[in-house]
This record gives structure tokens, C-alpha cells and sequence, in this order.
């Protein structure tokens, strides 16, 4: 059955909606200066808001282990993402630090961008398009790639289905997707995770 991760919430009422339609993973961005950043106060209500029974998912770009580690020490999440240019050095050093499970994401712009992605020693990775740009990269790229990933970047109600059949990604992750003048539209989210459980 394919995972599915909602990011990028901002609100205690985006929690709400997770809450109703039960996916496998929530997302929020922790690192400063994007779109769908929040506070650390922020994320505290988002994450008391959530059902405890969802795992938060913080994601970071390039963020030094301190700040991650009183994020997870805070109980704002219990998965970690780097969605940054984090390197294995990075990710041993931040294993150290901190012991929650980390999901690595891969810009994906041509074949040879697979190569380091089949290759990290995260617990997950996510290949993506780049940070957010709900843009999808070229999926063709995936065929004979060797690990489970979570696919990222361009998905929406109207074509997670066909992606889903086609390429049979271990997760699904959406952000703008499910998105309507750049807040969660819980209409979108409905429909989303609807189409995916209806593929199973």
C-alpha cells in the first residue's frame, strides 16, 4: 500500500483535516525563510493539533544539528527530512545528535542524480524536483531504481492515480498539490488521499 505524506502545514486547521482523512505522515517545513515556514511556536499547535497516532515529519534545508535537535527534543516531530545539499558526512554527524529516523531528499534532473540517492544511507529518501516547486521531474528516470522511495513534485488529485499504476513509488508526498492560493484546501486533501486508497 503506498504511504502517503501531506507538508507543508501552517495551520492547527490543516491538522484538523489530516486528523479525518488519516494519512501516513505529516510535514513541516522547521527550516526559516520558505513559503510554508513556521515557527516553533507555530509548529508546537500544529503538532498538539495532530493526532498523535500521525507522525510529524520536520523538515530542514541545511540546518545546523543544534536546531534540530531541540525541534525533536520539543516533540515537534518524529521523523526528520533534509531537503538541503546534505552530504553523508552531514547525516552521520546529525545521526549523532539526534536518533529520529531521517528521510533524505534528492533533486532529480537527470539520471545521473539517482546515483547518490540509491546510495544514502537514510533510513528513506524522497526524489523530488527541487524544494517545493510542485513541479514534477522526469519520472521515466525511475525505471530499475533499486530502493524504495517516496516520490515528490508535480502530484495532484487529478494524477496520482496514473503515477501510482505507473511507477509504484513506496510514498507519495504533496504539498502545493493539495493547495488553493497557496493555503491547504481540505477539499484537495479529501480528493487526494481518496484517489490513492481507491488505487489500492
Amino acid at each position: 500500500m503506498t504511504i502517503i505524506k501531506i507538508c507543508g502545514l501552517m495551520r492547527t486547521e490543516d491538522a484538523e483535516v489530516l486528523n479525518a482523512v488519516r494519512p501516513d505522515f505529516a510535514g513541516m517545513i522547521l527550516s526559516p525563510g520558505f513559503r510554508r515556514s513556521v515557527s516553533l511556536e507555530q509548529a508546537a499547535a500544529i503538532r498538539q493539533a495532530l493526532d498523535p497516532a500521525i507522525p510529524m515529519v520536520g523538515v530542514f534545508v541545511n540546518t545546523p544539528y543544534q536546531h534540530i535537535t531541540e525541534c525533536a527534543e520539543a516533540g515537534l516531530m518524529q521523523y526528520i527530512q533534509l531537503h538541503g545539499g546534505e552530504d553523508a558526512f552531514y547525516l552521520r554527524g546529525l545521526r549523532l545528535s539526534c536518533k529520529l529516523p531521517v528521510i533524505q531528499a534528492f533533486r532529480i534532473r537527470s539520471a545521473d542524480d539517482l546515483e547518490p540517492a540509491a546510495h544514502s544511507e537514510a533510513d528513506l529518501i524522497l526524489l523530488d524536483s527541487g524544494t517545493g516547486t510542485g513541479k514534477a521531474f522526469d519520472h521515466t528516470l525511475l525505471g530499475g531504481f533499486p530502493r524504495p522511495y517516496i516520490l515528490a513534485g508535480g502530484l495532484s488529485p487529478e494524477n496520482v492515480s496514473d503515477v501510482i499504476r505507473t511507477y509504484r513509488p513506496y510514498g507519495v508526498d504533496v504539498s502545493s498539490g493539495v493547495e488553493t492560493d497557496g493555503m491547504k484546501d481540505p477539499q484537495k486533501i479529501r480528493e487526494f488521499v481518496k484517489a490513492i486508497r481507491d488505487t489500492q
